[in-house]
């Protein structure tokens, strides 16, 4: 009877030092509810399972950083897949005037009110225009450029990512890309304008320098080859409303020969905007005019937004 008694007690003992310490025999330190219980072991091991405040501001830091790297790279994708998807109207452009083209026995429409007009479709039902002879083609998805902000209105005093809005024949258009205003509407090549509109069979060489359709801040422009680029960013030149950096540098053009290419802010200036125009006292724009490196134009000569851009 005194042994059985004397192991109860042993047992009541042990019972009593694990309620008061808090953990059982063999314990390595893992009950939270009691802290104050831990031996200085399981302290420490207890403490180096949680993050210090160093921590934790090591680890935003990191998050920061790799945020900061990350977001230029990201927004410098996403321009260059507008860029694409703004080349992929122009060459839809392309295709529907070559087809229009072909429908009209080598003439393109006249004049940008009757480009647009004819190639988006929205002829009202009494325009005599629309008859079944032209291309029942539905150009209104590709007006706009993607990196051109879709509204009529000038945000900010810049117009290089701001569409156009204009009444056309009773007809209100929102668009980005703008014609080149002299082939459409001038003499061009050998022969005068017939009445239908340009006749590009008369262009035998030379098609792909000759601009037609490109980034805009107006539905047209008429370049001459002594205008001066827009003195800042983003300023509405009504000859040159296609000097405008909304591609980094370049903008987006369709040529005559249907092919579609960034082209440089600088190299605007070399491009054939026209020839034969009677009316400008040139016989042709000089591609080696007085703002081309062989025309002697200096870096410093052009304003200060295009300084870093590439020469030609």
């Amino acid at each position: 009877m005194m042994r059985d008694m004397r192991g109860y007690t042993r047992l009541g003992r042990r019972i009593s030092q694990q309620q008061g310490t808090g953990l059982w025999e063999g314990s390595d330190g893992g009950n939270l509810s009691n802290p104050t219980a831990f031996t200085p072991l399981e302290k420490r091991r207890y403490f180096l399972t949680a993050f210090t405040l160093i921590e934790l501001l090591v680890v935003i830091s990191i998050i920061a950083l790799l945020i900061a790297i990350l977001v230029p790279v990201l927004q410098r994708v996403r321009n260059q897949a507008r860029a694409a998807a703004c080349q992929a109207n122009l060459k839809q452009w392309g295709t529907t005037l070559a087809l229009y083209v072909e429908d009209s026995q080598g003439h393109l429409p006249r004049g940008p009110n009757h480009c647009f007009l004819i190639l988006a479709g929205s002829f009202r039902s009494d325009d005599p225009n629309a008859q079944e002879s032209l291309n029942p083609i539905d150009t209104k998805g590709i007006l706009c450029c993607p990196m051109a902000i879709r509204s009529g209105r000038q945000v900010m005093g810049n117009w290089t990512f701001n569409a156009w809005e204009r009444p056309l024949d009773g007809v209100l258009f929102r668009g980005s890309y703008g014609l080149n205003n002299w082939f459409f509407n001038t003499q061009f090549g050998s022969i005068r304008m017939p009445p239908g509109g340009p006749y590009i069979f008369s262009i035998r060489r030379g098609r792909a320098d000759i601009p037609v359709i490109l980034d805009s801040a107006l539905p047209n422009g008429n370049p001459y080859d002594s205008s001066p680029p827009p003195r800042r960013e983003g300023y509405l030149s009504p000859t040159f409303p296609f000097c405008i950096n909304r591609h980094n540098g370049h903008v987006n053009g369709l040529f005559l020969d249907w092919s579609v290419r960034k082209v440089g802010l600088k190299e605007l200036w070399t491009l054939k905007w026209y020839r034969d125009f009677y009316a400008s006292g040139d016989s042709e724009f000089d591609t080696a005019g007085p703002w081309t490196k062989a025309g002697g134009v200096q870096p410093d000569d052009w304003p200060e937004w295009m300084r870093g851009f590439k020469d030609y």
